[in-house]
């Protein structure tokens, strides 16, 4: 599975405690969206980050907004891992990268 992470998904701690591994990735970028701050109240996931300040994907009104990241390649149990650390403010969805990979994203869940 290729999953695109932009925040907390890139440190070497999280993906660690997640995966049991350091994950090995290329940088895409991903159009039409933007990143704002979510503050965190599960103490799992700030102990495991380091923050309560998480980064979060939302769809922009302009195409051209881009969000720069990398693409990790993870096992199924991996991206079952890591639907377990993000909360649930956040949605996993499936994106077209720039570079024509696709992707699984996390983004701000819609109200």
């Amino acid at each position: 599975e290729k999953l695109f992470s932009y925040g907390t998904l890139q440190l070497p701690q999280v993906q660690e405690s997640l995966f049991g591994r350091t994950l090995i990735g290329m940088k895409d970028v991903l159009r039409g969206y933007r990143v704002e701050e979510l503050k965190i109240k599960d103490q799992a996931v700030i102990e495991k980050s380091g923050t309560d300040m998480h980064p979060i994907l939302v769809k922009s009104d302009d195409p051209d907004e881009i969000v720069v990241g990398m693409i990790f390649e993870v096992t199924e149990e991996e991206l079952a891992r890591a639907d377990d650390y993000e909360v649930d403010d956040y949605q996993r969805t499936f994106a077209l990268m720039r570079s024509g990979n696709e992707a699984w994203i996390y983004s701000a869940t819609k109200a």
